[in-house]
């Protein structure tokens, strides 16, 4: 059996992001989605990028992850922290933070979409909450 680079990226169809902010969520996201919100590395990784202000970026991505977990009505695949590609679910939330601020009805369907469901008011109304958090500490979500 002949395995291709398209069969094997399958699962995997994006390239992480370029921007810093986007990998920040992006490794978030994945530490959380396996650990747990309270994920040591990923509040590691924060206070890292954010210094001493990093706790309101962190716990508005903790609510965003509550938010959308308990808003799912279908499971959100996401890859382990060290893959260098994402899933289409991953690449979803990330496109819908870096257009959230020019177009966030747009983001607001992305995210419903994601989940399944009609409306996701308070994921979408987290997701302001890390966008904001970002863009206040001096690390906006930038488009690629």
């Amino acid at each position: 059996m002949t395995r291709t680079l398209e069969t094997l990226s399958a699962p995997l169809p994006h390239l992480q992001p370029a921007d810093p902010a986007a990998r920040l969520i992006l490794f978030g996201i994945r530490q959380m989605g396996a650990q747990g919100l309270d994920e040591a590395t990923a509040a590691n990784a924060f206070l890292t990028a954010f210094g001493v202000d990093f706790r309101r970026p962190l716990m508005m991505l903790r609510v965003l992850m509550h938010e959308l977990s308990v808003a799912a009505a279908r499971p959100i695949p996401i890859a382990p922290w060290c893959c260098p590609r994402m899933t289409a679910a991953e690449a979803t939330l990330v496109e819908a933070m870096r257009g959230f601020s020019e177009n966030p009805d747009r983001s607001a369907y992305l995210v419903a979409d994601l989940i399944g469901v009609r409306r996701a008011d308070a994921a979408v109304c987290a997701m302001a909450g890390v966008v904001s958090a970002f863009g206040d500490l001096g690390l906006p979500i930038r488009p690629d």
